[in-house]
């Protein structure tokens, strides 16, 4: 579990750093913020990639994270690959990503959810990040540093979400062997 912990802060740190760059230079190029977006999407899902390998022994459902990690990565080289054509469809791209992923965080709060309290900080970042696909898919001629404020917003919401359930998992992780020793008298 404890690796569970790492992989939802570091997911939640990639986030953070991601929408603080993005609000610190709200005058972004398109083309840069479709590369942040890249370096995002590939690190986060990198990280849920390397993390469902790490699990896939204890978890049944390790596949749920790996899954969130291929999702973001394809995303991630998609955007590297073909940037000009990416600048056009960022807001789909990015509002998929955004539901998908969202989807995907709901989905694993429900099996967290017999493991540790708290889950429901995933459950509303899955929420906001569905909510946020939503939103950028109804409205595509939003602007770009109206895109910039929005993404920026998402990416440091839905991070520190993941990065407060990770504290709240590794810290429920650390208290199950004492609550163990004392259910058996020791």
């Amino acid at each position: 579990m404890d690796r569970s912990a790492r992989m939802l802060m570091l997911r939640g740190a990639v986030a953070i750093v991601f929408g603080v760059l993005a609000l610190a230079w709200p005058d972004l190029t398109l083309l840069l913020l479709v590369a942040m977006f890249a370096v995002y999407a590939l690190l986060a899902g990198a990280v849920s990639i390397v993390a469902a390998f790490q699990i896939r022994r204890a978890e049944s459902k390790w596949w749920l994270p790996l899954l969130l990690g291929i999702v973001s990565v394809v995303a991630g080289i998609y955007a590297l690959v073909a940037p000009v054509v990416t600048m056009l469809v960022l807001v789909l791209v990015m509002g998929a990503n955004a539901i998908v992923t969202g989807a995907l965080d709901i989905a694993m709060a429900v099996r967290l959810r017999k493991v540790v309290r708290g889950e429901w900080l995933l459950v509303l970042g899955g929420i906001v990040s569905v909510v946020f696909g939503v939103l950028v898919i109804a409205f595509p001629p939003a602007g770009a540093l109206a895109l910039v404020w929005m993404i920026s917003v998402y990416a440091v919401l839905s991070g520190a979400l993941l990065f407060a359930l990770g504290l709240r998992t590794r810290r429920a992780s650390r208290e199950l062997p004492m609550r163990r020793a004392t259910a058996n008298g020791h």
